[in-house]
């Protein structure tokens, strides 16, 4: 046992020793990246025509006239100041300022986001592989082939035309009712906020205008869960014990549910962490198409207008997120199957 439990700790240690180099080597791509793409955020801020004095001038005072290996020192010195700059285009606002306002947009897309596909994976691949070789498991083949395959801004568009446009049973786009006050609070996620407040009012208008996107994102990366869940529980359910299970008379159903999908759900916490990296690839695109007042759209418009500052420290932003959830899932992993420790 004591054994055990130290091989977890250097587990542990091990994964926590590489989140620094993890995080240099975001950073450093981040920087890289943006300076060898074509355009000058200059011209972007001051426009093509400005003079070229202004221009100087400017490129001056951001730094943008120094060596690049220069300009990297700085960005890394002002990075371990936790100084992600300021804005070239948000009347001079912080870039911590931005994160904190669009984030919780962000957040509350991708959580509920989540949990859907968590819960239409984990169910269309129950079904698949308890029925195989017959029509429900190809269904859910199916189902995991056109998820993986569709594109976001392609579904969402469809879902719009669809329940906005046709129906007219939920918004096309935004967050709230541009006529209506949104919910105040102190974590800026307007569904927590709204129950803080008891305002229920409040709380189905965000879940109204929530439905849409969030749909958008979760069932397109479902398919992602389907999968594991159907390849899996095919072979839990060739198992030993499972067969033992049959043996003594046990339903079907409560071997699938009890005793098999228990261990079929293992991967998937390691797919988990994966997913997080592709849900917020896949919010931004989501948040374009219904105009999602969140960080990925905001990182949108930042690109677009070669805002420099706001894309590095975005960007910057979402890896450490990436690579903590990816630390995280690691240990949850190692905390469950001792093997991967070794």
């Amino acid at each position: 046992m004591a054994s055990r439990s130290r091989s977890l700790q250097y587990y542990v240690l091990s994964r926590l020793l590489l989140l620094p180099l993890m995080l240099l080597t975001i950073v450093t791509v981040v920087f890289l990246l943006l300076r060898a793409t074509p355009g000058d955020p200059v011209d972007a801020v001051l426009g093509a025509r400005a003079p070229e004095a202004a221009k100087e001038a400017m490129r001056e005072r951001l730094g943008l006239n120094a060596p690049l290996p220069l300009q990297y020192v700085r960005y890394l010195g002002e990075l371990a100041r936790l100084d992600l700059g300021t804005s070239l285009t948000s009347q001079g606002q912080s870039v911590w300022r931005i994160i904190q306002q669009h984030f919780p947009a962000t957040l509350e897309l991708t959580v509920i986001a989540m949990l859907i596909a968590l819960g239409v994976g984990i169910v269309v691949g129950s079904l698949a592989a308890s029925k195989p070789d017959t029509p429900v498991d190809a269904g859910g083949r199916l189902f995991g082939i056109l998820t993986y395959a569709l594109p976001t801004y392609w579904f969402g568009m469809l879902l719009q035309l669809l329940f906005a446009v046709q129906l007219r049973w939920f918004p096309i786009g935004s967050r709230f009712p541009l006529s209506a006050n949104p919910p105040q609070g102190p974590t800026g996620l307007y569904l927590l906020d709204s129950l803080l407040r008891l305002d229920f009012g409040a709380f189905f208008t965000t879940i109204h205008y929530l439905i849409l996107p969030s749909l958008t994102l979760g069932i397109l990366l479902s398919g992602i869960f389907e999968r594991i869940v159907r390849i899996n529980l095919k072979q839990t359910l060739r198992s030993d014990y499972v067969e033992a299970a049959r043996a003594r008379g046990i339903p079907e159903r409560r071997i699938v549910i009890s005793h098999a999908l228990k261990n079929a759900l293992i991967p998937v916490v390691t797919v988990f962490g994966l997913t997080v990296a592709s849900l917020l690839g896949g919010a931004i695109l989501t948040e374009v198409t219904f105009n999602w007042p969140g960080l990925a759209n905001r990182l949108y418009q930042a690109i677009e207008f070669r805002d420099y500052p706001v894309v590095q420290g975005i960007m910057v932003f979402f890896g450490v997120i990436v690579a903590i959830a990816s630390i995280i899932i690691d240990i949850v992993n190692a905390w469950i199957d001792p093997r991967i420790r070794y």
